[in-house]
C-alpha cells in the first residue's frame, strides 16, 4: 500500500493513502459519461435553436465546446484538485510535500494529458503509475503532484480532529486562546473518560480540564463538562481549519 504523509495546517502530520489505478480509471470514466452527456445536451439545444448565419452558429459551437477541452484543468482549479469523478471516487489532487497545488501545477498535469492519456489511450499513464511508486503519472512528474484517497489512514482518535458539519455555527470563539497542545489534552480527556470504567473518575477528569479551559478562555459556562469539551474541540477546528 503506498502512501505519502501530509502536514495539515495544526502542524499534525496524517498519512494518506495514494489512489489506486482502478480508483483513478474509475473516475476518468465518470468524467467521460459527465462529458458524453454534456455532448448529448449540447446537441439538443442547438438542433432546437432557430437557423442563424453560419459564422454565428459556428461562433456558438465552439464556445460551447470549450468546456469540454478544459473540463480536467478548470474541474481541479475549481473544485479543489478534484473532478466530478474524483469527487464521486472520493479522491484528489495534491502536492506531495501536502500542499494545495497552485494553477501552474494544475496546467502542467493537464498540458501532459496529451502523451499520458489522450494519445497512448492511457498506456503510458498507466506504465509510469505502476513503476513510479509514488502514483504519479508524466503530468505528476512535471507538476511534482500527486492523486491521495481523501481518507486518511489514521483515525481521528490519532489526531486533534473532530468531524464538523459544513454548516457547524461555533460557540466559543475564545478558542483563539487555546493552542494545539491544549486540544490534544482535551482529545485525551474525551477519549479516556469513554474508556474509564469508573465513570466518577471520567467526570472529575472532564471537570477539572473544563475549568482549566474556562479560565485560559476566559469564559464562564454552565455547560455540562463533556458538552464544553466537545464544543471547544469543535471548535478549534472550525477555526483552526480542517485537512
Amino acid at each position: 500500500m503506498q502512501t505519502v504523509r501530509i502536514t495539515t495546517t495544526q502542524n499534525v502530520e496524517i498519512e494518506y493513502e495514494i489512489a489506486s489505478i482502478g480508483e483513478r480509471i474509475l473516475a476518468a470514466l465518470i468524467d467521460y459519461g459527465v462529458l458524453i452527456g454534456y455532448g448529448i445536451a449540447l446537441s439538443l439545444i442547438l438542433s432546437a435553436l432557430p437557423g442563424s448565419g453560419r459564422s454565428t452558429s459556428l461562433a456558438l459551437v465552439v464556445i460551447l465546446l470549450l468546456p469540454i477541452f478544459f473540463y480536467d484543468l478548470l474541474c481541479e482549479i475549481l473544485m479543489d484538485g478534484q473532478s466530478f469523478g474524483k469527487k464521486q471516487m472520493k479522491i484528489k489532487v495534491t502536492m506531495l510535500d501536502g500542499s494545495q497545488p497552485g494553477i501552474g501545477a494544475y496546467l502542467l498535469r493537464w498540458l501532459l494529458r496529451l502523451i499520458d492519456i489522450t494519445l497512448s489511450s492511457g498506456g503510458v499513464a498507466v506504465l509510469t503509475l505502476l513503476f513510479n511508486g509514488k502514483g504519479q503519472r508524466l503530468g505528476d512528474l512535471a507538476a511534482g503532484t500527486t492523486v491521495i484517497k481523501l481518507k486518511p489512514e489514521v483515525g481521528l482518535r490519532d489526531t486533534i480532529f473532530a468531524e464538523i458539519q459544513d454548516d457547524y455555527q461555533p460557540v466559543f470563539p475564545q478558542v483563539a486562546e487555546l493552542n494545539d497542545k491544549d486540544i490534544a489534552i482535551v482529545k485525551e480527556v474525551l477519549d479516556a473518560g469513554l474508556e474509564v470504567e469508573d465513570t466518577g473518575v471520567g467526570d472529575r477528569l472532564e471537570q477539572k480540564a473544563k475549568t482549566l479551559l474556562a479560565q485560559k478562555m476566559g469564559i464562564t459556562t454552565n455547560m455540562h463538562p463533556r458538552a464544553f469539551l466537545s464544543t471547544v474541540l469543535k471548535d478549534y477546528n472550525y477555526f483552526k481549519g480542517r485537512v
